[in-house]
């Protein structure tokens, strides 16, 4: 599980093009918007983006979004149950 939150960090950085952070840099329970990573709304549609095109995963309820994109750590869980690829 390890590896894979540090090549899902990676995807991150790579999809929201966050020059010049590396994953080591990404706390695995830092909250990925407001303090922690200051993510906004644009990078929470690019996030479930990512989860469709890399992992065949389709959010629909923003209810549930929301919940999925905590952190890494809600984001690597939620793929490990629902991995479709």
């Amino acid at each position: 599980m390890e590896d894979f939150k540090v090549t899902l960090k990676q995807q991150i950085i790579d999809s929201l093009n966050l020059q010049g952070m590396r994953p080591e840099e990404i706390d695995d329970n830092a909250p990925l918007f407001g303090e922690g990573l200051g993510l906004d709304s644009i990078d929470s549609l690019e996030l479930m983006v990512l989860l469709e095109r890399n992992y065949g995963i389709k959010i629909e309820d923003a209810r549930e979004g929301r919940k999925v994109l905590q952190s890494v750590q809600s984001m690597a869980d939620y793929i490990e149950q629902n991995r479709k690829l």
